[in-house]
């Protein structure tokens, strides 16, 4: 059994059972503290789309409600500058669910530790699905000791709670004051630097390598492809390569192990 077998058979055992609040608080404290250094990013992140909303023609009400109701930075972003190229609206609603649709993997991956939380914790955290406060929680369920349900709940909601608030008040500032920041202040920095800090720990076996590998020069190589069209034509190549490579490890691994087998039979019938 590996470690990610123990490490999630342990989180079942656990179960809802009777929440111990002092454990409780300290997951969410540890939730709290994974989720801090993301603070640095998520800030100018929402100042961006904060500046670039009401550049593109949203107002205040307008650029906030999409902040709120989507909480999701790149598909945000990318349906606004898809609005600024004057892209059909089909392309923009299709662009941010194709974006968004992550999303959905993410709690996939997420049910066999949280799908049995109550109805509205379920929700909350549907609505507080963040890349950051997903990739934090998942690999504490996945290495870290077995927790509770309530702590498992309680890591979450304390990893999306130094981002989402910054989040929503990043935006509003973008909105106010984006006309009045310095010209060439390098704040769209922070788009890649979040999306590495949350990927790079999370590269951990081959296929996440080549599957990266593969959306970055796909992305790059389909540059010329309208309305950001090529992203999601990189995608779809990450997503069939990585498959592919997960596959092929996963066949070497089972021919590796049927030779040791058969060796091991070997030196058995010899003795």
């Amino acid at each position: 059994m590996t470690k990610q077998d123990r490490s999630r058979q342990g989180a079942k055992a656990a179960g809802p059972g009777r929440p111990d609040r002092a454990a409780t608080l300290r997951a969410f404290r540890q939730g709290a503290l994974a989720g801090l250094p993301f603070a640095l990013v998520a800030g100018p992140f929402g100042v961006v789309f904060g500046v670039i909303a009401t550049e593109a023609g949203l107002n205040l009400a307008e650029t906030m409600g999409f902040s709120i109701l989507v909480i999701a930075g790149a598909s945000q972003l990318a349906a606004v500058q898809l609005m600024v190229d004057n892209a059909p609206t089909m392309v923009v609603v299709l662009a941010a669910l194709a974006i968004n649709l992550r999303m959905a993997m993410y709690s996939a991956s997420l049910a066999p530790y949280l799908g049995a939380a109550p109805v509205w914790q379920r929700g909350l955290i549907a609505y507080l699905m963040l890349d950051q406060a997903y990739s934090v929680s998942y690999l504490r369920y996945e290495e870290g000791p077995p927790m509770t349900l309530s702590e498992r709940v309680a890591y979450y909601m304390g990893a999306i709670t130094p981002i989402c608030p910054l989040w929503y008040l990043a935006t509003l500032f973008g909105a106010l004051a984006g006309t009045a920041l310095p010209v060439g202040l390098p704040i769209d920095m922070a788009v890649p630097i979040a999306f590495l800090a949350m990927i790079a720990p999370m590269l951990r076996t081959l296929a996440h390598v080549a599957a990266a590998l593969v959306s970055v020069l796909g992305a790059l190589a389909l540059a010329f492809v309208p309305h950001n069209l090529g992203l999601f034509l990189a995608a779809l190549l990450a997503l069939i390569v990585g498959a592919r490579v997960e596959l092929w490890v996963a066949a070497r691994r089972r021919a590796a192990d049927q030779t040791a087998r058969a060796g091991t039979d070997k030196e058995g019938d010899a003795r």
